[in-house]
């Protein structure tokens, strides 16, 4: 998989701990991963603080360029081209951040659509915990993007009140006994598959008694059929026989 002018996909990044870092070259569909994993590699590596500097702080010239140079080599390089003129890695990343989610009037409009989409979502009765929680996490990390934060309590209680009502004595646990302002969403989606794991448990248990009981009440049928053909077979052998002595009878 290559970009324009045949670069590689993947940026690989050297670390001075010897755990290879690798960084998805930027794309029109990739917005959202690619912005994680360069922020989480420019952590790593102490430059993120010259994309979001804290207050009055100055930014070091030194790793503002650092910065830069990493941000140009995982772009496409007619998205080089377009961001080049910025001589502050700041600058480039908020270029990058409108042309991919655009300025903030259409942000806002996106936002609002997030949490209308946040607000709409329910789990479905066939859905797993773990399916109906990615789809929470993926609109958690769209919030990110737009850089606005979903508060952990938000996401948990959206979760909690999301779920069938299969999960309701579970829930009302959770909810009387710990303090869901300090609960995260991955503690939430852990108590919720062990207990997802004891309904499944406890279904497949009933099954198999239901396909125990059947099999009595098909066996006790078949023994009531075999009891009555053979009363029906007793009777009429009995039938026969009295007719013919009623008709010898009657030829005497």
């Amino acid at each position: 998989m290559t970009e324009k002018g045949g670069s590689s996909a993947i940026v690989p990044v050297s670390s001075q701990s010897n755990i290879p870092l690798q960084c998805p070259k930027l794309s029109a569909t990739n917005y959202t991963s690619w912005s994680i994993m360069v922020e989480s590699i420019l952590q790593a590596y102490c430059l993120w603080e010259t994309i979001d500097p804290v207050t009055g702080a100055s930014v070091d010239d030194k790793k503002n360029l650092m910065a830069r140079a990493f941000v140009f080599q995982t772009l496409p390089q007619d998205v080089l081209l377009q961001v080049a003129k910025h001589k502050n890695a700041k600058d480039v990343w908020e270029a990058l951040r409108v042309r991919y989610l655009g300025a903030d009037r259409v942000q806002k409009a996106r936002l609002h659509t997030l949490r209308t989409e946040l607000e709409l979502l329910k789990m479905k009765e066939n859905e797993t915990v773990d399916e109906f929680s990615g789809k929470l996490s993926e609109i958690a990390t769209k919030f990110k993007s737009f850089w606005s934060n979903l508060e952990d309590e938000v996401v948990v209680r959206k979760l909690l009140t999301s779920v069938p009502k299969k999960f309701l004595q579970i829930v009302a646990s959770i909810e009387q006994y710990s303090e869901l302002e300090n609960m995260s969403l991955e503690e939430a989606v852990g108590r919720l598959k062990a207990y997802e794991d004891r309904i499944k448990v406890r279904d497949e248990e009933d099954d198999d008694q239901g396909k125990l009981l059947l099999t009595k009440e098909e066996w006790e049928e078949r023994t009531r059929r075999g009891d009555s053909d053979r009363q029906g077979r007793g009777r009429g052998q009995g039938r026969g026989r009295g007719g013919v002595g009623r008709g010898r009878g009657g030829r005497f």
